[in-house]
């Protein structure tokens, strides 16, 4: 039986990943911070009574880290913590870079002392391709515009590429295009498209307002994408490798997904800051652009050139967007009804 450690557990990715190796025989360790939040609450909404066993720790404190892999002595540690939202990086860019850059640091060293036989995989992203144009591939440069997105590409060349470089440590990355899913957070752009368009086919809300409804995502399924995770941990050389579907959709087609799933349909008038999205059926305005929600700088869009990962791991995603669309949309308009 391996042993695997997963920080950022009650996390999407961390959720899907847990379940996924609990079901190839794994012992399954969370590291989870102190708080008086109960992490098992949220993991039992996901999978159920499960046998994960969590350890209370935090990327902020190395003791944590360092009891926390001296007792688990894991085969396998997934990083997945991180402060993860683009827009909450440029009102707290300190907190993003203690936990994504500084966190990443400590987990290297502490891993180098107590499990230096462990494999890391590093939870990377698309967001460090940034102003550089689609595909993005490998061998695209990284041009970061978002103190998220620095801060996940310092970590990335100084302590997984750079330690794996010059220290020989087994650090590999996936570099993933965006995953979502019915257990994405509330406060990203497809669950709240999901969340606010079933309130409104219900009557309990009457609008939906976004930013840039132009911005291209390559959109995957996260179950598929924790399966890509764990199998850059078994190959016989640590690598980085994009993983994404090779296709991608602006946030407009998106809204047009979910509103389709929900038995509703939107015509569009105005551009840019000025479009609205009117419901067919009663003439309403249900979608509107909100400045707010723009970034400050946008990325490229972004479109994965997964080649490696389909030749090298054998990986290529169950999931399209279609099905993805309608599992979120079908999920949050059933939870919500039953409140009703």
């Amino acid at each position: 039986m391996k042993t695997a450690l997963i920080t950022g557990i009650t996390g999407q990715d961390g959720s899907y990943l847990a379940e996924y190796l609990l079901s190839l025989g794994y012992a399954v360790y969370g590291f989870v911070r102190p708080s008086s939040f109960d992490p098992n609450e949220k993991l039992e909404d996901f999978l159920g009574k499960t046998p994960v066993k969590l350890v209370y720790g935090d990327l902020r404190d190395l003791t944590s880290i360092e009891r926390a892999l001296r007792e688990i002595k894991p085969d396998e540690i997934y990083n997945l913590a991180a402060q993860s939202h683009v827009g909450v990086s440029f009102k707290a860019p300190e907190t993003t870079w203690e936990i994504n850059y500084h966190g990443v640091g400590r987990l290297v060293h502490a891993i180098m002392h107590e499990a230096p036989n462990a494999r890391l995989y590093q939870a990377s992203t698309s967001e460090m391709f940034g102003s550089s144009p689609p595909p993005q591939s490998e061998t695209t440069p990284f041009h970061p515009v978002s103190p998220y997105a620095e801060a996940k590409m310092r970590a990335h060349l100084d302590f997984i590429v750079g330690y794996r470089e010059r220290e020989n440590r087994w650090n590999a990355s996936g570099i993933l295009f965006n995953h979502e899913s019915p257990r994405r957070g509330k406060t990203f752009v497809t669950r709240k498209i999901t969340i606010a368009l079933s309130k409104i086919k219900l009557g309990v809300q009457d609008i939906l307002e976004l930013g840039n409804l132009d911005a291209k995502r390559d959109w995957g399924f996260a179950g598929d994408y924790v399966k890509a995770m764990h199998k850059i941990l078994q190959q016989p050389v640590p690598k980085d490798y994009v993983i994404g579907t090779g296709e991608y959709h602006s946030v407009r087609d998106f809204v047009n997904a979910a509103a389709k799933t929900l038995d509703m349909s939107i015509t569009w008038e105005g551009t840019g800051a000025n479009e609205i999205g009117i419901d067919t059926k009663t003439g309403k305005v249900i979608v509107r652009v909100n400045r707010e929600f723009f970034r400050p700088t946008e990325t490229s869009d972004l479109l994965a050139d997964p080649t490696r990962a389909h030749n090298e791991l054998d990986w290529k995603p169950e999931v399209n967007f279609g099905q993805l669309v309608e599992m979120m949309s079908q999920s949050d308009f059933q939870k919500i009804q039953k409140t009703l």
